[in-house]
């Protein structure tokens, strides 16, 4: 079984180079031997392994510099998908692909199931809801699992930043009014291993395809539960004092909501991120996490490696 996983380095591939440990050949290339934006290096790259699933976290995933450089955002995360499709079809590999939240506008007041229609309201969702499309008309098998809020212990996101300013300010302002499930990259790429192997059936360290190319389709892949990125903050600094993490910031009581009105310049954010799993859990018999057990989780990982406790200061 050969696997070509592509974007080895971002926070859900780097993950899923370990998770994938055992079920086959792992597959990865640099971005210099396979850079997204470059179609004919894409087929190339394809053709000379001839891999028997591809899967495909990769992405364009810079929110607001994609305002302004929407061509290439495009050509990632919307084009690049399309052309890894056909070329998984003409193999007759299936394809597990990542996409987001973002493909919806965020107006309506319940989770989004993955039968609510798209509607993406900045230029990020436009080109992975576009891969999406892509990947729907030119392969028969796939997954395309839609993620929310992802963090890692590595990388950039919003637990680290939030971190810092803990660590350097007494007070600060978080949006209050946008509600997600904060999604932890271990967690997508430990659920994904378990759907590959169909657990339900058969032993750990064997990949069935047939039972992907079964259950093609979207499926919703995040944490449990809910929260306010005011929320997220408020409980990431309450575990920081947990573990007794030097902070300046006093408590979460010193970390101020603000609407999304305060920040009335582009990118637009979904102000509802909420993503019903009940398709993958009947489907699969997955029950996700709670948001806060793994956000904790993460946060006790961060702190050992980065020797937080001590007095050190997040990098």
């Amino acid at each position: 079984m050969k696997i070509l996983l592509t974007g080895q380095s971002g926070q859900i591939g780097n993950e899923l180079a370990l998770s994938l440990q055992g079920l086959g050949e792992i597959i990865s290339f640099s971005r210099q031997q396979m850079d997204l934006a470059d179609l004919d290096q894409i087929r190339d790259a394809i053709r000379a392994t001839r891999p028997d699933l591809i899967v495909n976290p990769a992405a364009y995933t810079a929110v607001v510099k994609a305002e302004s450089e929407p061509e290439l955002a495009m050509r990632i995360n919307g084009e690049a998908p399309g052309v890894i499709a056909e070329e998984a079809q003409r193999l007759g590999a299936p394809m597990v692909h990542y996409s987001t939240d973002y493909v919806f506008d965020g107006t309506r007041d319940t989770p989004y199931d993955e039968a609510a229609p798209t509607h993406p309201i900045n230029v990020y969702g436009q080109s992975k809801c576009a891969g999406e499309e892509a990947i729907a008309r030119h392969c028969e098998a796939y997954w395309i699992l839609r993620t929310s809020w992802v963090y890692s212990v590595g990388g950039g996101n919003f637990l680290k930043t939030v971190i810092r300013l803990a660590q350097e300010q007494e007070k600060f302002t978080i949006v209050g009014d946008q509600f997600g499930a904060p999604t932890w990259s271990k967690t997508i790429s430990d659920v994904t291993r378990r759907l590959l192997v169909n657990q339900q059936t058969t032993p750990g360290t064997r990949i069935d395809l047939d039972h992907l190319r079964r259950t093609s389709g979207i499926y919703n892949l995040t944490a449990a539960g809910e929260t306010s990125w005011h929320g997220y903050a408020s409980f990431i600094v309450d575990r920081l004092q947990a573990l007794n993490v030097p902070i300046k910031v006093g408590g979460a009581g010193a970390i101020t909501p603000v609407p999304s009105s305060t920040y009335p310049v582009p990118p637009h954010r979904p102000q509802n991120s909420r993503l019903s799993g009940a398709k993958l859990e009947s489907t699969f018999a997955v029950a996700m996490p709670q948001w806060q057990t793994d956000v904790a989780a993460c946060l006790d990982e961060i702190v050992r490696e980065y020797s937080l406790a001590d007095g050190r200061k997040l990098a």
